[in-house]
């Protein structure tokens, strides 16, 4: 059994249709801890001590936000600072994560069509992440494939619930399952894994 660490940061989740679902997802299970960073930290007080406790208690962390200007949420950048300290998560003697796996769990307004070459964005969502991914890489962690909803504006009540079941089943299979390391770090989305695994 793996053990999973949600790391949420959604400064406006009240306003969040979506993120509000995709929290109320996920299972009530002793091999999940959900951390509400901005509930936890609304003056960005970082407790470090605690995060770094928290991630050596895991196997697997996820990042869940929604894209904020093709990056994180300010908070979600200030943990990254704080707790991936030089001579714990990297560099010499920097080997407390190493062998991890991390992930993010992201919303964007845009559609899928928009976060490509010819789109109005330019890039893909893997290569706006591409900072988080080399950040994962120098923890020595293994970075896999974002889990994404697009659209979130338009999503149908309908879509949500599909979002909300897939990420359910999702976080149910990651404890339950080796993780695939290499095909989930090639991969485009990690959206597909739970189909790929029945």
């Amino acid at each position: 059994m793996n053990k999973v660490l949600i790391l949420f940061a959604h400064p406006l989740f009240e306003k969040s249709r979506i993120h509000q679902a995709l929290v109320k997802a996920i299972p009530n299970s002793p091999n999940i801890t959900f951390r509400d960073l901005y509930e936890l930290y609304p003056d960005f007080n970082v407790n470090i001590k605690a995060e770094k406790k928290m991630l050596l208690e895991h196997d697997i962390i996820i990042w869940q936000h929604p894209v904020y200007w093709y990056s994180v949420p300010p908070l979600l950048k200030q943990w990254i600072d704080m707790v991936l300290e030089f001579g714990w998560a990297y560099g010499p003697g920097g080997d407390a994560l190493s062998g991890k796996k991390i992930f993010n769990v992201i919303s964007a307004g845009g559609q899928q069509a928009v976060y490509s070459p010819g789109g109005r964005n330019r890039f893909t969502i893997r290569q706006f992440l591409a900072p988080l991914e080399q950040t994962a890489t120098l923890c020595k962690m293994h970075y896999l494939a974002p889990f994404v909803v697009h659209g979130t504006h338009l999503l149908t009540k309908e879509q949500i619930v599909e979002y909300t079941s897939r990420y359910r089943e999702l976080l149910i299979k990651l404890v339950e399952n080796p993780v695939p390391v290499e095909s989930l770090s090639e991969a485009a989305y990690m959206n597909d894994y739970v189909d790929l695994t029945k």
